[in-house]
């Protein structure tokens, strides 16, 4: 404490000696000019959005299951209840308005699983609500108000690619459940691609108060216009720690259209072909001053980007005239435009710039023939489909894998507990070829005491052997 003291009295006596402080400093501060200068607030923009911004209650059924039950001993002589006990879990988060009809848009995560979806305004009223569109990749989910005979205030959507870091925002949404709040802050950084909570890495990095509750409300700029959904922090303690994130309104108006177009899904562009990051050794290797762009890996055989002549080791570097930092960018980018037109893309070839029209189509899903193995085998529990281009997409596979994929677990199913994971491929069961999901049907009816597989995941071919 004593070393800080001197220090300070030596500058202020350093100060007094010069006579002066730094004249620019002392002209950049001045007393208000006028009352209505005091009088500078957020109020207006927030009187004018916040009735927009909802609260969304998700409550689910589970069954309490005593572990007793799973023991055969238990159950011969102490017998099997006939009802177990339910329990109502809930959870809480905020939405946002977007079609006068009753349409909210808000995170996926918070609906998950939900039985009954409340949602309350600002007014204090209560709706039930029915999910009309959930969509996982983007952690989105679309409800739609029940029963109701009216017209509800809404938000605009914002060019979100327009804004720039040090834009000012304000975040609206229901904290810990104590009721609409709202908070301010800079935006601290775009197109931030390592939180990994959805398919597209592209976030918006806000220091406004973000806390739990938070997720599904409205990331608002200073003409009141929707810049993003609130969607996740970054905190080590549970609560607000200045980093959040927001999914950008330009992804959120794709999802929101298609529920508006009676989608039960969202139907993207598909490029048709893998990318890969540009690391400062690829970088050097091919002459790159710096490591960015994305680097095709492999081109699938009849897909938009196969017609439209993009090529192995293409190094794409803009879309539409957008710069192309690496694959996250391109795919957000490529996602967020709408089907039916065509896309320029710029790529680098050889050192030269080359401009490709890329038309903008979904891909095929046909011949999934999606099935639930039931019979008791290592696969018991596993849900599993031929691979589509639209599958293999979804699944982030390659995109001329081939096969047969494993697209969900039960929980509690054999599968699961053996180590199957969402995305494995089935190449081989007992030394016969998986072509088909009528073939790995077939593999397990045909009973064994041992079960020889082999699988492919994340491009390594893996052989396990179980008993059973």
């Amino acid at each position: 404490m004593f070393r800080i003291s001197a220090l300070l009295a030596a500058a202020l006596c350093a100060v007094v000696l010069t006579g002066s402080v730094n004249p620019a400093t002392a002209q950049d501060r001045r007393v208000p000019a006028s009352q209505a200068e005091l009088r500078l607030s957020f109020a207006p923009i927030v009187q004018r959005v916040a009735p927009a911004v909802v609260n969304v209650y998700a409550a689910k059924v589970i069954q309490n299951r005593n572990p007793l039950l799973d023991d055969p001993i238990f159950r011969r002589f102490f017998g099997v209840p006939g009802q177990q006990p339910e329990q109502m879990q809930r959870s809480l988060g905020s939405g946002v308005m977007v079609d006068p009809s009753g349409l909210v848009v808000t995170n996926n995560h918070v609906i998950e699983g939900a039985d009954q979806v409340k949602v309350a305004l600002a007014d204090k009223r209560e709706f039930e609500a029915e999910i009309v569109l959930k969509d996982t990749r983007t952690d989105l989910a679309i409800l739609r108000l029940k029963n109701v005979h009216e017209k509800f205030p809404t938000l605009d959507f914002a060019n979100s690619d327009e804004l720039q870091v040090g834009d000012m925002v304000i975040a609206i949404g229901n904290p810990f459940g104590v009721g609409q709040t709202v908070t301010h802050g800079i935006v601290s950084a775009l197109a931030r691609t390592q939180v990994g909570i959805t398919d597209y890495q592209f976030f918006i990095q806000t220091d406004a108060a973000i806390n739990p509750g938070n997720s599904g409300g409205a990331l608002v700029d200073m003409t009141g216009h929707l810049v993003g959904i609130n969607t996740a922090i970054f905190s080590r303690s549970g609560g607000s720690q200045g980093i959040g994130f927001a999914i950008p309104a330009n992804m959120v108006r794709v999802v929101v259209a298609s529920a508006k177009n009676g989608g039960k899904a969202v139907k993207r562009p598909w490029l048709g072909a893998r990318l890969q990051a540009v690391t400062p050794e690829i970088a050097e290797t091919i002459g790159l001053k710096a490591p960015a762009g994305a680097l095709v890996a492999s081109v699938t055989p009849g897909s938009p980007a196969a017609r439209a002549g993009l090529k192995l080791s293409d190094l794409i570097v803009s879309i539409d005239g957008q710069p192309v930092e690496d694959p996250n960018a391109f795919d957000y980018r490529f996602a967020t435009r709408p089907l039916g037109g065509t896309s320029q893309i710029e790529v680098q070839r050889n050192g030269r710039p080359v401009k490709l029209t890329v038309a903008l189509e979904t891909a095929p899903d046909t011949g999934r023939d999606e099935i639930t193995i039931t019979k008791p085998s290592p696969f018991q529990g596993a849900k599993v489909a031929n691979i589509s281009p639209a599958l293999a997409d979804e699944l982030h596979l390659d995109p001329g894998a081939e096969g047969v994929v494993v697209t969900a677990l039960v929980d509690d199913g054999m599968a699961a507990s053996v180590g199957f994971m969402k995305g494995d491929i089935i190449l081989a069961v007992n030394n016969k070829k998986i072509a088909r999901t009528a073939d790995l049907e077939r593999a397990v009816s045909e009973a064994g005491r041992l079960w020889r597989i082999t699988l492919l995941r994340g491009g390594q071919q893996i052989q396990v052997m179980l008993g059973g």
